[in-house]
């Protein structure tokens, strides 16, 4: 499949079970039906396991793991 924005051929990415199409000339992303409610759902997830602290943890940290699992999900 090429890219709707550069019409270059599409590269297939899988990550975390998650199947990613990008395109390595303009790095636009592209997701086939259902990927994105498994990104949404398992970042949900993930918030409501952090949710459950009963201390406040540091906003550094917060945003590092935020980061670190959408950063990992679209590091190409």
């Amino acid at each position: 499949m090429n890219c709707p924005n550069c019409n270059t051929k599409l590269t297939l990415s899988e990550r975390q079970d998650i199947e990613i199409d990008y395109c390595p000339e303009c790095r636009g992303v592209w997701l086939d039906r259902g990927e994105l409610d498994k990104i949404i759902e398992r970042s949900a997830r993930l918030q409501d396991i952090g949710g459950r602290d009963d201390h406040r943890p540091d906003e550094r940290l917060k945003k590092k793991k935020r980061e670190g699992f959408l950063g990992e999900l679209f590091d190409f």
